[in-house]
């Protein structure tokens, strides 16, 4: 039955209607009661019933009405699902109190080399003896000893432990963590916070991705010498699949010997995405193949397609059994039907994942319309799909996975690469008697292979050409050879590796052969990333170029004659040449980086760049470097002229080596030793007071250390680079993590100290901003970066109060995020926090 026009015009508009009152409610800011959003769906609900009486008059069914009505239905479903979920957050007052729970370990843990993360159920908690309440799920961390744990002193994503008082060595006997199953029960004290997250122009969206996954307190095992010992208190019978999933991946990494490669093989098996290691991934982004190393739409669209046309075989086969069956039940519907739910046994073993659910639920749209008997327009099929993807999870709509994928299939459809006859070629397997006739039909059987090869070539090159531009607006950097990488990638791993991993867990020697195969192909990927120019990054655009990028490549995709063709090229060319507005001759701005616990400051003039300090290391995969300051700069379009590192403490060149990776130009400037492993990747200039240049008007100038402090031994702080940068209308002071007897030598010096915006010293440290300091530098600004509820406790209240005696702003990146300040507009300051605030975002009680 096919949809009639005014139908599918109706279908259509219902539809679109409704993803965009979904997408509308995503931008609100804070949400509203839950009952605003029942009584809008109350309403929707009474308006449609007296729409669909045939007395209805007509000017209710008109194009507007109908739209209004679906967009909000679509508003007022996301909003009340939003505000229920949003009630049963986390307790302010449960923030850092140590709380006893009981519960059970929900999914498969993720160990890394310094601790352990797991999802945990909580079936009953207690604060000093009495119940509380907590979120039904909670994110936590299992850290392996007090060194690593403060390494991951500014990771987002879970709180670092408080110092216990106890002394260093017995800190180093922190409990290990233990080999924690799915479904087992435990009890054990853990610490929690709000799920917080760096809040970054262009950046993750951390808070947003623990929102979509359930998650609404993360934290750690409270696990120390001084705290009650974690039990095992059952092994329990719950979550099977993530039990078997856990065995499976521990097996895949007992059978292969090198960890890289049984990464990859854990990750493709059941989606386990951490087992891969970083370099891996890089590879695979500048090759354009990352979506193949996770269990994504691709892998179970493919298996369900295999998986169709193996139960269709089946089932034909059956009717020498029992005729009935394909009486009954058409082959093509068995095979639709087992293919949907064999897809679904994968991305449930997979992880079920939200990427693995959100195609689930489109298979599952697609198969019910095609076995309903309805033949709708690809626009209406591709409207259906999304709407339900939507329904089920509206806040899919802000990941970049959901666009890339609807945008590929889209594109497919529009520009007809279905119309090519990819049906079987008759004879060749169908009868067992016709195979002494495969020599006369091979011609014919490799022209269709042939064929099939071109269309598959045709598909990636359309795909490719319109995904591009979408892929520079989300990720503001492209494969260049992501069309080669892919062309061999894409068969090889879903039609050769991805099945030996399953063919493993009947036989493990099957995974020898699909590590031996991963091998084969990280030696091609490898070489590909090695080529000059293997992928470009450009600045972020705004949304109408990518727009404009879409529609030029799907013009040059679509079967027009060229001189339609070529109108695509121009459209394209905004968003490859769009470059953000620079200060004017003569200014500068500031852009402190939420990064934590650690320093991270961008300076931006007319022509030119400087980036003051790097950020911490979170652990030994991970530092914000590779996570905020790389995608920032990126996004930015900078070409950094100078990486000064104010001196060598993790918190502040923890991610220097991502950023002189991504910036090979850069000049490095810093007081670390002339043994430091940094001296390696790029040799240092010592900072010295004294030292001046310009850049476009702007002069930079180091204030400290002196050039004698070199030969004498000194505390690390005690060497932080200082710098003054100033137009000669405003200035800024930049001072590392200098401490008082460093701040008096300042002011005893004489220097020009005074600044517009002062970056408080040592993170708002009890040793630093002194009063005689904050007098010589009278900034009316001050920005503090420090981690959301540090083990420090920065900044110090005392010096809280310093600088409120002073009428000196005081901003903080745990309520601002990453703060934005410009020699234009010198009283003002941006925060990302503020600008970008969604009803999802964390909002941190102001600093007492």
């Amino acid at each position: 039955m096919s949809a009639t026009q005014p139908a599918a015009k109706l279908l259509s508009l219902v539809l679109g209607g409704f993803i965009a009152g979904a997408a509308i409610q995503l931008q609100q800011p804070v949400l509203f009661d839950a009952w605003v959003y029942a009584v809008v769906a109350a309403c929707v609900l009474g308006l449609a019933c007296l729409m669909a009486f045939p007395a209805a008059p007509k000017a209710w069914l008109s194009a507007a009405s109908v739209v209004v009505l679906a967009g909000a239905s679509g508003f007022a479903l996301t909003g009340l699902r939003a505000a229920v979920f949003q009630a049963g957050s986390l307790a302010p007052a449960l923030e850092g109190q140590d709380i006893e729970v009981v519960g059970r370990v929900l999914a498969m843990p993720q160990r890394s080399e310094d601790a352990l993360r797991f999802r945990f159920a909580v079936e009953s908690a207690r604060l000093n003896g009495q119940a509380v309440v907590l979120p039904a799920q909670l994110d936590l961390g299992w850290y392996s000893g007090f060194g690593n744990r403060s390494q991951a002193s500014s990771r987002s994503e879970a709180e670092p432990p408080d110092a216990t008082g106890a002394p260093a060595a017995a800190l180093a006997l922190q409990r290990q963590p233990q080999d924690l199953r799915a479904g087992e029960r435990w009890r054990m004290t853990v610490r929690l916070k709000a799920p917080h997250g760096n809040s970054n122009p262009h950046g993750f969206d951390y808070e947003l991705w623990l929102w979509e996954q359930g998650l609404q307190a993360t934290g750690y095992v409270r696990a120390g010498p001084r705290d009650p010992v974690p039990q095992h208190l059952a092994v329990g019978w719950r979550h099977p699949v993530e039990r078997a999933r856990q065995s499976v991946r521990d097996a895949v990494f007992a059978r292969v010997a090198d960890r890289q490669l049984a990464g990859v093989v854990a990750a493709l098996l059941v989606g386990d995405q951490n087992a891969i290691g970083r370099a891996d991934w890089d590879v695979f982004r500048a090759t354009g193949v990352a979506h193949l190393m996770s269990i994504s739409g691709l892998h179970i669209t493919m298996f369900a397609w295999l998986a169709a046309l193996g139960m269709a075989w089946l089932w034909r086969r059956s009717v020498r059994l029992s005729p009935a069956l394909c009486l009954a039940l058409p082959a093509a519907s068995a095979g639709a039907w087992g293919g949907l739910l064999l897809a679904s046994g994968y991305a449930l073993f997979s992880g079920w994942g939200v990427p693995a659910q959100r195609t689930v639920w489109m298979l599952a749209a697609v198969v019910l319309l095609r076995q309903s008997g309805k033949r709708w327009p690809w626009p209406q099929v591709w409207l259906l799909a999304m709407a339900v993807v939507v329904a089920l999870d509206p806040w899919a709509l802000l990941q970049a996975g959901f666009w890339l994928s609807f945008v590929a299939v889209g594109v497919l459809f529009a520009t007809d690469s279905g119309a090519v006859d990819a049906r079987p070629v008759r004879g060749i397997g169908q009868n067992e008697h016709e195979f002494p006739r495969l020599a006369a039909v091979l011609p014919l059987w490799l022209g269709a292979a042939a064929a099939s090869v071109i269309r598959a070539a045709r598909e990636q090159w359309v795909v490719t050409l319109a995904l591009t531009p979408l892929s520079l607006l989300l990720f503001n950097q492209v494969s260049l050879v992501g069309l080669l990488a892919n062309g061999l990638a894409i068969p090889w791993v879903t039609l050769l590796v991805t099945p030996l991993t399953m063919l493993g867990v009947l036989w493990a020697p099957f995974w020898d052969l699909a590590a031996a195969a991963v091998a084969a192909l990280m030696v091609f990927l490898q070489w590909l990333a090695a080529w000059p120019l293997a992928s470009i990054s450009v600045a972020a655009a705004p949304l109408w170029c990518a727009l404009a990028g879409i529609a030029g490549g799907l013009l040059l995709a679509m079967r027009l004659p060229w001189h339609w063709r070529v109108l695509g090229v121009p459209l394209m060319l905004p968003v490859l040449l769009w470059q953000p507005l620079r200060p004017a001759t003569g200014q500068f701005e500031l852009i402190a980086a939420d990064v934590g616990q650690g320093n991270a400051l961008i300076v931006r003039t007319a022509g030119h760049t400087l980036v003051y300090d790097a950020g911490p290391r979170f652990s030994r995969e991970s530092d914000a470097g590779h996570r905020v300051l790389v995608p920032l700069l990126r996004a930015l379009g900078e070409s950094v002229d100078m990486l000064m590192l104010s001196h060598r403490d993790s918190d502040h060149i923890g991610g220097a080596p991502a950023v002189l990776a991504m910036q090979p130009q850069a000049a490095l400037l810093s007081s670390i030793e002339d043994g430091h492993e940094l001296q390696a990747l790029r040799p240092a200039t010592r900072c010295a007071a004294g030292q001046r240049w310009q850049w476009d008007g702007v002069d930079f100038e180091v204030l400290h250390p002196a050039a004698g402090d070199y030969d004498a031994p000194n505390k690390s702080n005690a060497m932080s680079c200082v710098l003054r940068i100033s137009n000669g209308r405003h200035s800024a002071l930049l001072t590392g993590d200098i401490e008082l007897a460093q701040e008096q030598r300042l002011v005893a010096a004489g220097a020009n100290l005074k600044a517009d915006v002062l970056l408080a010293p040592h993170h708002g440290s009890k040793t630093s901003s002194s009063a005689a300091f904050l007098d010589a530098v009278q900034p009316t600004l001050a920005l503090v970066q420090a981690g959301y509820r540090n083990r420090f406790g920065h900044p110090a209240l005392p010096v809280v109060a310093r600088y409120r005696e002073r009428g000196i702003a005081l901003v903080t990146s745990s309520q601002c995020g990453a703060a934005t300040w410009t020699s234009r507009q010198p009283s003002e300051i941006g925060c990302q926090r503020q600008t970008a605030l969604r009803y999802w975002h964390h909002r941190p009680a102001a600093v007492p």
